[in-house]
């Protein structure tokens, strides 16, 4: 019994300690702490810099790159109006050893792209 309560003291002490070390103000306690309010004066203005970048480069980037995309498949789709895709039916599409249910097609049948398997 004897040998807790002195195991218990020397470990609260312990931990006393430690917490007093923790918290102390010592020369490496300065140290860091004007490491670390180095390192805030130093990411202001990158933090800044890259906000800038971001606002002023990077959206107006997405806007063009958007409106590339855009004006591109507008001017395919008018290709594909003067020159239609022709379709050739091969032996092996819609081959199918039986029909579904709802017909010959697959569920995700699609007239202006796929092949009618009816005809």
């Amino acid at each position: 019994m004897a040998s807790r309560v002195l195991l218990h003291s020397q470990l609260t002490s312990a931990a006393k300690r430690a917490g007093v070390r923790f918290q102390s103000t010592s020369a490496a306690g300065a140290d860091f702490a004007a490491q670390r309010d180095a390192v805030k004066a130093h990411a202001g203005p990158a933090a800044e810099t890259w906000k800038k970048i971001s606002i002023f480069v990077a959206i107006p980037s997405v806007f063009v790159a958007a409106a590339n995309a855009y004006n591109l498949a507008k001017e395919h789709e008018e290709h594909l109006a003067h020159h239609p895709r022709e379709q050739v039916k091969y032996p092996y599409i819609n081959w199918r050893v039986r029909d579904f249910f709802w017909g010959k097609n697959s569920l995700f049948f699609n007239p202006n792209v796929n092949l009618d398997a009816s005809e």
